[in-house]
C-alpha cells in the first residue's frame, strides 16, 4: 500500500514521428535510459511505459510510443497500439523534429489530440541542429528543446507539470459519503484468486481513502459479518462487499445500514455508474445468439471458477434464460469497432486510470450498445441493485 497505483498516477505520453527524438527526449525528461535510442527508425516498437517520482509533479507514468509514421503490416499494429496509449494518457507531448518542422503525421495527431479533449505540448526537439532557436517561432503550448543538450527539457517539465495541475481532480472513492469518526465495515473474502500476503487493489484503495475521510475501516471475510455488526455497539456508516458474496453479505446486513460494493464504488469513481444502471434493462431483452464482451482491466491469473471468464457469464445465462455467447478482452486491449456486440460487461477499472475508463464508456455509448459495470450487474441479478445505489443518492 505504499506504492501510488498505476491508476492514479498522471498518465504522461509522447508522441510523434519516427526519429523525431521521442525516446531522446524521454530520456532527458526521467533522467534515466528508459528506452532505447538510435538513429535507425522505428527502434521504438511497441509503447514503453515506467511508473516513477517525476519532479515537480510526484507520481506519473511516462509512456514512449513507437513512431506514428511507421510503415508496413506491423507498422500499422505499432500505430494502432500508439492510438491505443492515447485512451490513456492525461498530458501529450507531440515531439517534432526541428529541422524538419511539423508534418500532415504530426497535424493529424494534434486532431486526435484536441478531439479526445487530451492536454498537449509540442516540443520541437533537435534545435542545437538549427544553429539559433530564434530560427522558430513557437506558441503557447510549444517549445524549444534539445534532448541532446537537454536545453528546454527543465521547462518541458514545468508546462507538463502545469497541465497536470489542471486536469487534477480530487475523486473519492468513498471518503465524501463519510464524516470524521464514522466506520464502514469492508467485507472481503480470501479466495484463491486473492494475491498471496495482501488485499486486492480496490480493497487498498478503499480502506486508504476511508482513512483519508478521519474515519475508521474494519475489515472481515464473509462469514463474520454478522457476529461482528452485533457486537460493535453502534451503527456502521457503510458496509462495503465484495460483489461475489453479494446476496450472503446482503442477508446478513440490517436493511437500515446501506450497503454497496467495492465495484459499484469504482463505477461511481470512473463516472459510469448511471449509465451502468440504465444499462442493467438490456439483460431482460438478450436474446439466443446475443453475443456479450465480457472487459477486464488487468491480466490477472485465472481461477477455475474464475469471476469475468466463468461465474458472471453463467449468472447472465441463467438470468436471461438465453443461449448467450461470450467473448473476452483484458488488460488495455478493448476493441474500436463494438457494433457486434448486444452488450458490454466491464470490471471495475481498478488498474485502470479515470481517463481510459472514460473512453470506453464513451466508444460503447456512441456506437449504441449499452455497458454495464460487474457490481452493478450482480446486485441486479440478486434484486438488490436499488439498496446498493441508495447510499448514493
Amino acid at each position: 500500500m505504499n506504492e501510488t497505483p498505476t491508476s492514479t498516477r498522471t498518465h504522461i505520453g509522447f508522441f510523434g514521428r519516427r526519429n523525431a527524438g521521442k525516446s531522446s527526449l524521454v530520456n532527458a525528461v526521467t533522467g534515466q535510459n528508459l528506452s532505447i535510442v538510435s538513429e535507425v527508425k522505428g527502434t521504438t516498437t511497441d509503447p514503453v511505459l515506467k511508473a516513477m517520482e517525476l519532479l515537480p509533479m510526484g507520481p506519473v507514468v511516462v509512456i514512449d510510443t513507437p513512431g506514428i509514421d511507421d510503415q508496413g503490416s506491423l507498422g500499422e499494429q505499432r500505430i494502432l497500439k500508439t492510438k491505443q496509449v492515447l485512451n490513456k494518457t492525461d498530458v501529450a507531448v507531440l515531439v517534432v523534429d526541428a529541422v524538419e518542422g511539423r508534418t500532415a503525421a504530426d497535424e493529424e495527431l494534434i486532431a486526435i489530440f484536441r478531439e479526445r479533449q487530451t492536454p498537449f505540448i509540442v516540443a520541437f526537439n533537435k534545435t542545437d541542429l538549427i544553429g539559433t532557436a530564434a530560427a522558430i517561432m513557437v506558441n503557447e503550448n510549444e517549445i524549444l528543446v534539445s534532448a541532446r543538450t537537454k536545453e528546454g527539457v527543465d521547462a518541458l517539465k514545468e508546462k507538463i507539470a502545469a497541465l497536470a495541475v489542471t486536469q487534477e481532480t480530487k475523486l473519492h472513492i468513498v471518503g465524501d459519503l463519510l464524516h470524521p469518526g464514522d466506520f464502514a465495515v469492508l467485507v472481503t473474502p480470501i479466495d484463491k484468486a486473492a494475491p498471496k500476503g495482501r488485499l486486492i487493489l480496490p480493497q487498498q484503495q478503499t480502506i486508504r481513502d476511508i482513512l483519508e475521510a478521519e474515519a475508521a475501516a474494519i475489515v472481515v471475510k464473509e462469514y463474520e459479518l454478522r457476529d461482528t455488526l452485533a457486537h460493535l455497539g453502534k451503527k456502521p456508516r457503510l458496509v462495503i462487499t465484495d460483489s461475489q458474496v453479494f446476496a450472503k453479505v446482503s442477508a446478513d446486513t440490517p436493511r437500515d445500514v446501506p450497503l454497496t460494493s467495492f465495484s459499484i464504488l469504482f463505477a461511481r469513481l470512473n463516472g459510469f455508474l448511471s449509465a451502468s444502471i440504465e444499462a442493467v434493462k438490456t439483460l431482460d431483452s438478450l436474446e439466443d445468439g446475443d453475443v456479450v464482451l465480457l472487459a477486464e482491466g488487468c491480466t490477472h491469473h485465472r481461477q477455475c471458477d474464475d469471476i469475468g471468464t466463468v461465474k458472471i457469464p453463467r449468472w447472465v445465462k441463467n438470468y436471461a434464460n438465453k443461449e448467450v455467447n461470450f467473448e473476452f478482452t483484458s488488460g488495455g486491449d478493448f476493441p474500436v469497432d463494438l457494433s457486434r456486440y448486444r452488450l458490454v460487461i466491464h470490471c471495475g477499472g481498478c488498474m485502470l486510470n479515470r481517463r481510459e475508463m472514460r473512453y470506453r464508456q464513451r466508444r460503447s455509448l456512441e456506437q449504441n450498445v449499452p455497458i454495464i459495470n460487474y457490481g452493478v450487474l450482480i446486485a441486479h441479478i440478486q434484486g438488490i441493485l436499488e439498496r446498493c445505489v441508495e447510499v448514493f443518492k
